[in-house]
């Protein structure tokens, strides 16, 4: 099992620590409801130092880009990220993505999933025949998600850039916390704001970094959080996880992302998904809330009032922000509507649900 840098840290402070993508992660601290609070409320800060990095360089690197993923990069000038999917030639998904513009038609990041890392090296690797120069910097990027309202406030005597004003889905680089290089971005997967930061796991700065940032949050109540309350947090706003909402045999438009599938550019599966647009999706995902008491959870079949399987929960939980139980899953196009009824079977009954808009919170 992989460590990242910080996983002494999260032993130290008492985590509850289990295997996920392969690393040794904090899954909660002082438990899941209060650390999705504080997100919620004020400020966290996650260790996400397991996702992987990849930098595409060269005078081929966006039509690289262009040719693997759904979104259209063109639109990316520096300074600026895109949320993104990789379509495989079925048109599931080989996994979703952020794309930083680091150079404009030159140099850009790519951070994908931490199960994936090795799966979407490949992938893109398959299609990359004009020798764009590609590095695997995973092994060696640290990478904290400080979020929540107050995040930017807490952490902007840190750094000399203007972190207060940075607008969502931008990026900049600079000194933080006394550390040379480290990547400022103004995303996120839990809806409350704040930013991301990169940097290169040399010498300390790992340590000096998480240090900074605890020493001056702590006294304004900055919490470490885990992945219990990163998985709540995003299932609130609706936001997919791979693995679980989104995979290799779901389709972009089936899951809603049909908003960074953009057909003004070639790109792997397109006559398909154009189709499945032109023709309308068999399925949907859909958000929805339980109307009696219980947890939906991932693999729970989704019924019709008859008793008959219309679909599957891919997403559910206790929400700890609404105190209602909620979920996400795949169902007929026919019981996509808003306010429809539906069943999920919890063990051996069948539970009322109906289906709502997302985001949750």
């Amino acid at each position: 099992m992989k460590s990242t840098p910080f996983t002494q840290k999260h032993i130290a402070l008492g985590a509850k620590m289990a295997e996920f993508a392969g690393y040794n992660m904090p899954i909660s601290y002082s438990g899941i409801n209060d650390e999705h609070a504080a997100v919620r409320k004020n400020a966290g800060v996650f260790d996400v130092s397991h996702m992987g990095e990849f930098i595409l360089k060269g005078e081929n690197a966006l039509d690289l880009i262009q040719r693997v993923t759904s979104n259209d990069a063109s639109k990316l000038t520096a300074g600026k990220a895109q949320y993104s999917c990789l379509p495989n030639e079925e048109g599931g998904i080989v996994d979703d993505l952020l794309i930083y513009c680091i150079e404009e038609n030159k140099v850009y990041m790519i951070v994908v999933n931490a199960s994936n890392i090795e799966k979407d090296w490949k992938w893109i690797s398959k299609f990359n025949t004009k020798n764009v120069e590609m590095h695997n910097i995973s092994d060696k990027t640290c990478l904290l998600a400080i979020q929540g309202p107050n995040a930017t406030k807490i952490l902007q005597p840190l750094t000399e850039i203007d972190i207060l004003n940075l607008k969502y889905y931008t990026f900049a680089k600079g000194k933080f916390a006394g550390v040379d290089n480290v990547l400022v971005s103004a995303t996120g997967y839990t809806g409350a704001g704040g930013v991301e930061i990169y940097f290169e796991d040399k010498g300390n700065d790992a340590s000096k970094i998480w240090d900074a940032i605890f020493e001056i949050g702590v006294p304004q109540g900055l919490k470490p959080i885990g992945l219990g309350a990163r998985d709540t947090l995003r299932l609130e706003m609706g936001f997919c996880l791979y693995g679980n909402d989104i995979d290799d045999t779901t389709s972009p438009l089936e899951a809603g992302l049909g908003w960074i599938t953009k057909f003004s550019k070639d790109f792997t599966a397109k006559s398909i998904l154009e189709a499945q647009k032109a023709e309308g999706v068999e399925r949907k995902l859909i958000g929805f809330e339980l109307t009696e008491k219980g947890i939906p959870r991932h693999g729970y079949e989704i019924k019709d009032y008859s008793g008959m399987t219309i679909g599957v929960v891919t997403s559910g939980t206790q929400a700890p922000s609404l105190g209602k139980a909620i979920g996400m899953g795949y169902v007929r196009k026919a019981f996509s509507a808003l306010d429809t009824e539906i069943y999920i079977k919890v063990r051996d009954k069948l539970l009322l649900a109906k289906v709502v808009k997302v985001p949750f919170a």
